[in-house]
This record gives structure tokens, sequence and C-alpha cells, in this order.
């Protein structure tokens, strides 16, 4: 099947006339053909953006509200389709796709109540006389480009919310996940959106992505994606004025202290590193564990390690599917390759050996031990299903064995020492703090973002998402 761009409320043809497949990153099956587009075709977008934005800036929260149950409505009506052509393309595992899908729809009512929510503030002032406020005013059309590993999730978390506060969209999904930025299109179109108000190009980043951070419509760019790539573009959005977002990698540590219990702190470990074959910049990616309970820890972590049941995401009993595309498989091999030179490889490191899954990306689960703080695979972001295991001798040198990176997005400490536990919540160089939970893991109604290379400091999600999508207006009324 042929899908298409969504530009001004209407299903168009890329100006190319050009098509990529889309394939199943577990058997290369193909899942359809999306638009190779051009930059007019982003122009076009852009246009339809601007001239859409003045009406939709002046319609009422609530009225802007009611677009976004009604999408919501709609794909959780949709859900069983939605969620497994999500897992088909992206190679997520049935829960953890169907998960993905149902987490949408709460996102899209998460941000429709907030319409009811207070705006600004009312200031006393120093004037008897005066009455001091603050309100809030979108930012026009913006610019959002998503990335592969949450293919509904993030372009939902920023639609949302640049949608009810007034702003117009234009989105650039990625390449390797396209048919679930589809399903939001269609379920936004079905909804009665006014033309102009989304907007959706398909295409290269460096054709599509390029011309969306440069083009003098677009107000702002939500980015979430590689450093390399993040950077270019806050660059480049600074350079035109553009109002920038970026969230980007992680290389997330999460410590096992010796009072903590032992099978739980393993199931931590193996849940934030293993599951989505480790392809989230949450993923725990770092174990740092207190030597008395070392050795303990670490047996029982490679004997779930190789327990894993890898395969067809589409069965419910499989715990991890493949990696998205090639590429990213064979980058995922590499860095492993670059750890047996490194460390002491305790399991894994190798495709699988089954049969039926040679036609798929598939990386077995790999657990590393002997890691210098200095290696690659202690520093470098994989994405890949593979934990480096550190021993450190108590919490003081754990912790700066967790702060030693130039990532701040998520970290994790498993105890039972309430005392410990605050102690770490104050500790961690980071924006995303779990204590006996995985590093991945975020709720909608709270702000996501990372410190120091993992973000540029502004959050998404939660009521902190207005801060990126509106501006405030400070408002000075005098009596006459």
């Amino acid at each position: 099947m042929r899908y298409l761009n969504y530009i001004n409320g209407q299903w168009k043809e890329p100006s190319t006339g050009e098509y990529r497949e889309n394939l199943s990153p577990h058997n290369g099956a193909k899942l359809g053909e999306f638009p190779s587009s051009a930059a007019a075709d982003l122009q076009e977008a852009a246009a339809a953006a601007k001239q859409a934005f003045p009406a939709w800036k002046k319609l009422s929260f609530q009225q802007r509200a009611a677009y976004l149950q009604k999408a919501a409505a709609i794909l959780k009506a949709n859900i069983q389709e939605v969620g497994q052509d999500l897992i088909k393309e992206e190679g997520k595992t049935f829960t953890e796709g169907m998960g993905e899908a149902n987490r949408a729809v709460s996102i899209l009512e998460y941000f429709a109540a907030e319409a009811r929510q207070p705006l600004g503030q009312v200031i006393p002032s120093a004037n008897a006389e005066t009455f001091l406020y603050t309100s809030r005013t979108p930012l026009g059309p913006v610019g959002l480009i998503t990335p592969w590993n949450f293919p509904i999730a993030i372009p939902v978390w920023k639609m949302a919310p640049a949608l009810i506060y007034g702003n117009t969209v234009v989105i650039k999904p990625a390449d390797l996940t396209p048919k679930s930025v589809y399903h939001v299109m269609k379920a936004f179109d079905e909804a009665g959106l006014p033309a102009g108000v989304v907007n959706c190009v398909f295409g290269r980043g460096s054709v599509i992505g390029n011309e969306l951070v440069k083009h003098p419509d677009i107000k702002a760019i939500s980015f979430t994606g590689s450093n390399q790539v993040g950077r270019q573009i806050q660059m480049q959005a600074i350079e035109s004025g553009k109002k920038v977002q970026m969230e980007m990698g992680g290389k997330n540590p999460l410590i096992v202290l010796a009072d903590a219990d032992l099978e739980r702190a393993v199931e931590i470990a193996v849940g934030g590193a293993f599951k989505s074959t480790g392809q989230k910049c949450t993923a725990t990616s770092r174990v740092i564990v207190e030597e008395g309970i070392y050795e303990a820890f670490r047996d029982r972590l490679v004997e779930r390690a190789k327990g894993l049941k890898i395969g067809d995401p589409l069965d419910e009993t499989n715990y991890i599917g493949p990696a998205v595309s090639k590429a990213q498989r064979d980058g995922v091999l590499e860095m492993i390759e670059v750890g047996k030179a490194e460390a002491t490889l305790l399991c894994g490191g190798e495709i699988p050996a089954e049969e039926e899954l040679q036609n798929g990306f598939y990386v077995q689960p790999t657990v590393f031990e002997n890691v210098p703080q200095d290696a690659r695979i202690a520093r470098e972001e994989i994405f890949g299903p593979v934990i480096a295991l550190f021993k450190a001798k108590d919490y003081n040198e754990a912790v700066k064995m967790a702060n030693d990176t130039e990532y701040g997005l998520s970290a994790a400490i498993c105890t039972n020492n309430l005392t410990m536990a605050h102690r770490f919540i104050e500790d961690a160089e980071v924006g995303l703090v779990h204590v006996n939970s995985e590093t991945a893991g975020t709720e909608p109604q709270l702000p996501f973002g990372g410190n120091k290379n993992s973000s540029t400091g502004s959050r998404e999600q939660g009521k902190s998402a207005i801060e990126f999508y509106t501006e405030v207006k400070t408002v000075y009324m005098d009596r006459m």
C-alpha cells in the first residue's frame, strides 16, 4: 500500500513522485511505501501551517481540546491496528508496542484536560491602582523532528502540547517508522482538525529536516534524536532566531547497594537494559554494584540474560525483539567488538543462531565486566542490549562513577536505605531519578528531560511543556 503526506488537510503525493519501502526489522516484510519528499513539499506544509495559525490561535482552549479528545478516541478505537503496526515497523515486543500505542492516547487526553488549567499569574503591584498579571501566547508554526525508537509516543507528546497551546504543526517523522505517525495524522484528519493545523511530510532528514529547521515561517524546533544531529540542528535554529528544544542521548547508570533486594535489583537491571532491545535514550547501560554483593548479582544477571527469549515481537512470549534496522544492529555489534578488546565478555555479543531469526536484525543480550572507566563502552551511547558492569567499594565511589559521563538523562538506585536513596536523589547529575525502579519509564503528567549533553534545558511533557510552546506576556493595567 502507498501512503501520502498530509498537508493543509489533504493527503498529497510527494512532488518527487518517489517513495521508500517501509520494512519489518523482524523478517524484512514490506509494510507499505512512504513518500521521499522534497524541500518543496515541506515549504507547502509550512505555508499551510502559517495560514492556519491565526484562526487556530483564536479558538478557545476548550475548542482546541475537543479536537484532541476526539483524536484520542479515534486512536483508542483502532488501538489494535495502531499497536501492531508499531510493533511490525519498530520491532518492539507486543507488550511494549501496545503499551506505547495506549500511551499516545493517554497523552492526548492529558493535554486536552490542560485546557481547563490556569495559564498565568496575578501578582501584586507596588501601585494600588495597578492590576498586574501574566498570560501566555503561542509561538506560531512549530517544527517537530521525531525519532524511530518511540514512533508514536514522542510525536504525540510534542504535537499535543503544541496544539493545545495554540500553535500549528509541521512534523517530520523518522524514516524507519513512518506508519505510526500516519495513524496519528489519520486520527486528526478524522477528528476534523482545521486544514493546515497539523501537517506531516515524510522523507529524509537531510532534505526535509534541514528545510524545516531553516524555514523562516517555522518559529521553533523540537527535536529528539542523536547528539550529533541535535547539535547541528541547534546551531542552525539559533542562527535563524528560532526557539529550540533538544532531547538527545544518555549513558544511564543503575547503582545497586549491598542492602538491596538482589532478585528485584536484577530484574530492574534486565528490564532497563534489555526491553526495547536497549533502544531507549533512558535505557540502563551501566550497572554499578557494591562489592559485597557484586559476584552474586553478576551471576544472577548473566543467568537471566542468557534465559531471555528472543524473537518475533508479535509473539507475546518473547522478551527481546530485533534492532530497528540493519545499520542499527551492525552499529551495536561493532561496539560489542570494541568492548571485547576493552573488557571481559560474560554473555551474549552475537547474532542469535536460530534459523527463523536470520532475516531479522537481532542481537543477543550482552553483559561485560572489568570495564575501565575510560572504555568506549563505558562512555559512548550504544543504543542496544548491552550492559557494562562495574564494582564499587561503597556508595561514594558508586555515585562518583555514575556521574562520570557527559550525559545526564536518567539514573536509578536500588536500596532499602531511605537515607541513601535521598542522598542519591541529591547527588545524581541527571534530570530523571528512579529509586528501586528502571532508569527507563516516564509518565505523561511529569516533566521529561536531562542535564549536561542529554538536553538543552527545557522540559517536555506535563505542565512544563507550556514553557517551550508559549511565550509569557506581562500585563500592567491601570485605572483611568
